[in-house]
């Protein structure tokens, strides 16, 4: 285990900026996530981390130690970090087993040490009846297995992982996601794990930062982050809340011509509804656009404007596509500036 500081990290690619100014403490131990939508920065924060990119100012340390910043640039071989990539990147010509010792092969290990390691790995996810079979014959989320049992056989201080359950279905992401969640609470590594899935991050981690355009806009804990999002965009990028700009007169709210009765006080010229505490029966009659069943619950959309209004709950019999159904707000967010554009 070890810890990870960025202390004021710039990444740009010519003229383009892609990390600004981050500063980010990974306690020893803890499971982080870099949450955010494609082009945010934090595959290319994770790269830095790993030593695969340079930053361009500012300090990174890895267990207290200065890996990168003015004049030091510490070769990713010797930070002591494992990594697991989006695409399984396995070797086809190699057994499972051959896979999962080739870092091991590389620190020029004993034979016998070795196998006990790689043994040792492979039942951390389950894999040692597969030692001897190619990889042709493994199913995808199999294959991603082999990829983490690799990273960890070195026993890495850090486990970097960038996205390795995007190329999965929907039902092994959910197998592999529970396998993650099982290797942390046995091996206590740290780790950090980039995904733009607001599901993984909220399942596996102890603190989700969540990017956006090159800077984190909240970091906190996955309960913390999602009912108290500090940002309009955190509060629709987690959770998927309706976030609205209007004015307040009062407890009326006006937004896109319609007005709404606000739950609580406070200033607010943008709120932030989630789905779930849109309610039905009550309150502005919005014309209903579609019908959604989840299973477990059904999804209405309303016209609100030119935008949709989400609400998710039980099943009302009496909304019907086509018709006006009256909606209210049992709770919202207030913020008191206008939502980014």
């Amino acid at each position: 285990m070890a810890t990870v500081e960025l202390e004021q990290v710039f990444k740009q690619y010519g003229s383009t900026p892609v990390v600004k100014g981050l500063s980010l403490k990974v306690e020893a131990g803890e499971f982080l996530s870099l949450l955010g939508p494609s082009g945010c920065g934090k595959t290319t924060t994770l790269r830095m981390v790993a030593g695969l990119e340079r930053i361009d100012r500012g300090v990174l340390r890895i267990d207290g130690r200065v890996v990168d910043g003015p004049q030091v640039n510490m070769p990713p071989e010797r930070r002591g970090l494992g990594m697991v990539f989006q695409s399984y990147a396995v070797w086809p010509h190699r057994t499972v087993a051959q896979n999962v010792a080739y870092p091991l092969t590389l620190q020029g290990l004993g034979a016998q040490e070795i196998a006990a390691r790689v043994q040792e790995a492979l039942g951390w996810v389950r894999l040692q009846p597969f030692a001897d079979r190619p990889p042709s014959q493994l199913s995808g989320g199999q294959l991603q297995r082999v990829a983490i049992a690799r990273a960890l056989v070195a026993r890495p201080k850090v486990l970097l992982l960038d996205e390795p359950l995007s190329n999965l279905d929907a039902a092994l992401r959910e197998e592999l996601r529970g396998e993650i969640a099982s290797l942390r609470a046995t091996l206590g590594t740290t780790m950090i794990f980039v995904t733009h899935d607001q599901h993984e991050a909220l399942a596996l981690s102890d603190r989700v930062a969540v990017m956006n355009h090159g800077v984190i806009e909240q970091i906190a804990s996955p309960e913390q982050l999602y009912r108290e999002p500090a940002t309009p965009f955190v509060a629709s990028f987690v959770g998927g809340a309706n976030v609205l700009t209007g004015t307040v007169d009062g407890s009326t709210f006006t937004t896109h011509g319609e007005r709404f009765e606000l739950p609580g006080e406070g200033p607010a010229t943008t709120i932030a509804v989630r789905p779930e505490h849109v309610r039905l029966g009550e309150g502005t009659p919005l014309r209903l656009l579609a019908r959604l069943f989840l299973g477990s619950a059904v999804e209405y959309r309303f016209a609100l404007g030119d935008v949709v209004l989400r609400a998710v709950g039980p099943a009302v019999e009496a909304a019907r596509v086509g018709d006006h159904v009256r909606v209210g707000f049992s709770q919202v967010r207030r913020y008191a500036s206008p939502a980014e554009s």
